[in-house]
């Protein structure tokens, strides 16, 4: 994660699953809140797994994701030129996210 305190994320072991299929796959997660809309949105990116490639061919997919932190629904978006899919979420997503004030001036650098 970066230092940018706007920005909540998790990287690590997660397990995708979409229709009746299920990888363990490294993933690299960050969100944010849309004042706009009143959102939280979240993405990143799964490194590249073969299997899941060989399951999603390439094509955009609903699935859910796992990390040990929480479990969301989200949308597999086509893979980068590096055989990456874009992860994407909105609302609760798969990891901790701080919700106090206690929590976010606990991060913040002394």
């Amino acid at each position: 994660m970066s230092d940018d305190h706007d920005e909540d994320g998790y990287r690590g072991e997660a397990t995708v699953r979409t229709g009746e299929q299920e990888f363990t796959v490294a993933v690299e997660l960050r969100g944010h809140f849309q004042p706009i809309d009143g959102y939280y949105r979240w993405y990143g990116r799964i490194a590249a797994h073969e299997a899941l490639s060989a399951a999603l061919g390439g094509k955009k997919a609903d699935a859910v994701l796992t990390t040990p932190e929480g479990e969301a629904n989200c949308q597999l978006s086509d893979p980068d030129p590096w055989d990456r899919y874009r992860v994407m979420g909105t609302s609760t997503p798969p990891f901790h996210v701080p919700k106090t004030l206690e929590e976010i001036e606990g991060e913040l650098p002394v």
